[in-house]
């Protein structure tokens, strides 16, 4: 169950990814398979292969991509997230959520 983004922001997300570039959202979660996790960080591209090249040089596998819909993305969960997100410039994602990327 995903809540705590804004239509305007889930909006950037898809223009971004859609444009081919590597779109960031995080946003809330909830699931009993993860219960330590609070938020998710969907990574997308409409370009797999540029997709696969970003994840890789975090040491994400390429069948990690869920490839649903037009928005093929890997999630982003823990501690992965928070190193992911810092080293991309990106952690005022986790902080607007009141979140800690340390």
């Amino acid at each position: 169950m995903a809540f705590g983004i804004t239509k305007q922001q889930l909006s950037e997300w898809k223009q971004q990814a859609n444009a081919g570039e590597i779109a960031f959202l995080t946003h809330f979660w909830i699931d009993e398979r993860f219960p330590d996790c609070t938020t998710v960080t969907k990574v997308a591209c409409v370009d797999i292969e540029k997709l696969v090249k970003w994840g890789e040089q975090y040491g994400l596998k390429e069948e990690w991509i869920h490839h649903r819909a037009e928005y093929p993305h890997f999630d982003l969960l823990g501690e992965r997230q928070r190193f992911i997100l810092k080293r991309e410039g990106k952690e005022n994602q986790l902080v607007q959520l009141g979140e800690s990327y340390q």
